[in-house]
């Protein structure tokens, strides 16, 4: 599992942010999944995807993870919308009111494990919803897939907003016993990011309020 900590704050892996359905939401908070498309249980990806949640979460929101290769491989492949494991992620999806997606570059894309859970979701799976798509990799050369492979493929799940994403270098996640940690410089440049989210998540629930 990656373990990171920001300053004396310890931040839970990905895979210990709760799963559960049953969420009590206090005014102004709001319901954010992130989900992993790391095929790997240790790994960079699950790292930034952490330092996320922790964010989120000192903001007040409410984060569940779902790392997509914990799912059942067989109904992933079979498209099994059935499965109770898979149906239970989709319902964690239907009721978020914002997503995180993440992913490492492989083959100038995104991985198959991904692919594999965004092909079995509903035509809109996304529409009300604000997201933030993430991606790492080792060269800044294969940036663009932020926007040139994961934005086009979440904006036609319908999103109401996919925010500005952002590629995370793999030299800015340093190993630790354990796992990885964002460095400061890494967390320094995600920052902003992460704050337009939270902003944009804010006003799309005010205006959904409001209708």
């Amino acid at each position: 599992m990656c373990t990171i900590s920001i300053g004396k704050v310890p931040v839970k892996p990905l895979t210990e942010w709760t799963f559960s359905t049953r969420i009590v939401h206090y005014a102004g908070m709001a319901d954010v999944v992130l989900v992993s498309g790391s095929p790997n249980r240790v790994s960079r990806t699950d790292a930034v995807l952490a330092h996320v949640a922790w964010q989120l979460s000192a903001a007040g929101h409410a984060t569940r993870g779902i790392a997509v290769r914990e799912l059942p491989a067989g109904a992933l492949l079979s498209a099994d919308p059935a499965d109770p494991e898979i149906a239970a992620a989709v319902a964690q999806i239907a009721t978020a009111d914002a997503v995180v997606v993440a992913t490492p570059v492989y083959k100038a894309g995104y991985t198959g494990v991904l692919k594999t859970f965004l092909d079995l979701l509903p035509q809109f799976a996304l529409a009300g919803k604000t997201v933030l798509p993430l991606a790492t990799g080792g060269s800044p050369a294969h940036v663009l897939v932020v926007d040139y492979a994961l934005r086009p493929v979440l904006t036609s799940l319908g999103a109401d907003h996919v925010t500005q994403g952002w590629f995370v270098l793999a030299d800015e996640i340093t190993p630790v016993s354990g796992g990885f940690e964002l460095s400061a410089e890494g967390a320094g440049k995600l920052a902003p990011i992460v704050r337009g989210f939270l902003a944009s998540v804010e006003s799309n629930r005010r205006r959904h309020r409001m209708v």
